[in-house]
């Protein structure tokens, strides 16, 4: 397994992995489209800088992980065009896919200042506990350091109770809950 930068020949896997790391997809057509959209397709196609995978021996991609360096560029970038790529009568999970993709990264927003990165991290189901996902966070934890970058910080559903135990874990500290959503942070420079 190794770890290195993004690459366009790495999108459809990086897709299927979005969609399918906690198992074969069963999202209707409408959901999948708007995880992609919202949490995935923005990273790849505008900040695949800081976006890595970790490809096996025939270099396919089992793991990424995607960040944005900076929320205030993300939220004018993504803002811009990716909620306008859902049809606005689009309704997933019971709201409006195109409001629920603007208010996705409200937690982010709120704490911007102490963690301006955010970040999405995936592993296929098969590639579980091998270290894939501490790797990962290694190595866009020393990236975003040496862009001068203070924390970053992710959010995770409550109910996640693996990726909650993984982040204390790791490092990253808990900054809030909010519904469904448990953020936490990691300061990178003193």
């Amino acid at each position: 397994m190794i770890i290195r930068h993004y690459e366009e020949k790495d999108k459809e896997n990086v897709r299927f992995i979005c969609l399918n790391s906690e198992g074969a997809c069963k999202m209707t057509p409408d959901e999948r489209h708007f995880i992609l959209t919202t949490y995935c397709d923005y990273f790849i196609e505008k900040e695949g800088r800081n976006c890595f995978v970790a490809v096996d021996g025939e270099d396919k991609a089992i793991a990424y992980i995607l960040c944005a360096e900076n929320f205030d560029n993300y939220k004018k970038d993504f803002l811009a065009e990716y909620p306008g790529r859902l049809d606005e009568n689009l309704s997933v999970w019971g709201g409006n896919a195109r409001e629920m993709s603007t208010v996705s990264a409200r937690l982010q927003e709120k704490h911007k200042k102490n963690f301006p990165a955010h970040l999405h991290i995936d592993v296929i189901p098969e590639s579980h506990r091998q270290g894939i996902g501490h790797q990962l966070v290694d190595t866009l934890c020393a990236h975003l350091k040496e862009k001068g970058i203070c924390g970053v910080m992710l959010t995770v559903g409550g109910q996640n109770l693996r990726g909650q135990a993984f982040y204390k874990k790791y490092g990253f500290e808990h900054i809030e809950t909010d519904g469904d959503d448990v953020a936490f942070g990691l300061r990178l420079l003193g």
